[in-house]
């Protein structure tokens, strides 16, 4: 899908002062050329939101610029799991990867689901298919297969319940079975694996994002005073020197609760951004590493979708039936 170029729109004097204080909550982030070059899509957003009756969901892992100016809808994927749900929109357009717009979707079948490029996949979700579950229920026959939502729709159908980092030690102890298949994060399994008297049967998958921190990486970042924080999808020994360990939203919960002001988070660096927004005392340092598929989502793209309402997310319906039954059973905890 093509893109529109605004390199060449002049600034425009009434944008910015309409938008002035909107750019001051988020000046700290995006620098004044880029925000002149950021606005005109950021208008045309929100009027298009309005014709179209439509609402943006936004990961935490999105650019300053769509996290903090066009989302209605921001959170980790639970989050977003469970208030698109609630959502009362015509449209929904999802700024995050592929398996997220396929959940909204799973979850509001009725609705118009758009992620604003197709091509915005996930090296984990890629990393494991239904046949794989297949061959895996061959093996360990009763087993339940507990999978991470950062898959496709197909292994959703083919697992038995769905979870995700911030509630995966619940699901997995909720499984009427001393043997567990948990897929596909090797890292998050092993989290887990710690954490519950289940035996657990791991897959090879990793997000490309979280597997490139190490443990002699953050040693040398810390400093007096630096509460570290990790996602569960990194290696054992970037858990092992973090003081607190948690989905994104759990992070987010901890600065707050432990009234950290000097952080390091261990995470898509694009989260240290967004927080700093909403918490500006507080000193992020972080090792940046950017998940490229979510960087394929950007303004210009979410104006054009909402525009052409297109691409539109298609799920076959008997892989979303699959998949509906198991992302309910883990909004229910079971």
């Amino acid at each position: 899908m093509a893109t529109m170029d605004r390199l060449d729109v002049a600034p425009d004097a009434d944008l910015t002062s309409h938008y002035a204080p909107l750019y001051e909550r988020v000046q700290q982030r995006i620098s004044p050329l880029d925000w002149q070059l950021h606005l005109p899509s950021i208008d045309a957003i929100s009027r298009l939101k309005r014709e179209r009756n439509a609402v943006i969901l936004a990961h935490n892992y999105q650019a300053p610029e769509i996290f903090n100016t066009v989302a209605d809808i921001t959170g980790d994927s639970l989050a977003l799991a469970r208030l698109a749900m609630d959502v009362q929109a015509d449209v929904i357009v999802m700024c995050g990867v592929h398996f997220m717009a396929e959940t909204a979707k799973i979850l509001n079948p009725t609705k118009t689901v758009l992620i604003p490029d197709l091509a915005a996949g996930c090296s984990l979700s890629e990393s494991i298919t239904a046949r794989d579950i297949e061959l895996l229920r061959q093996q360990y026959p009763g087993a339940p297969v507990v999978t991470y939502v950062n898959t496709s729709a197909a292994v959703k159908a083919a697992s038995d319940v769905c979870c995700t980092s911030a509630n995966a030690v619940d699901i997995v102890n909720a499984q009427d079975s001393d043997t567990v298949i948990f897929l596909p994060d090797r890292y998050l399994g092993a989290y887990v694996a710690a954490r519950t008297d289940k035996k657990l049967v791991l897959w090879h998958g990793a997000c490309e994002v979280h597997e490139r921190f190490t443990g002699a990486q953050i040693r040398s970042l810390r400093a007096p005073g630096v509460r570290v924080l990790a996602h569960p999808e990194c290696p054992p020994d970037v858990l092992s020197e973090a003081d607190f360990v948690g989905s994104t939203a759990a992070m987010s919960g901890d600065i707050r609760a432990s009234g950290a002001t000097r952080v390091l988070l261990i995470t898509e660096c694009s989260m240290a951004d967004n927080l700093a927004v909403e918490l500006p005392n507080v000193e992020f340092t972080r090792p940046c590493n950017l998940c490229p598929h979510m960087r394929r989502i950007t303004l210009p793209k979410i104006e054009q979708c909402l525009r052409e309402l297109s691409p539109v997310v298609e799920i076959d319906a008997a892989v979303m039936d699959g998949a509906r039954r198991a992302l309910k059973r883990m909004l229910d905890g079971r």
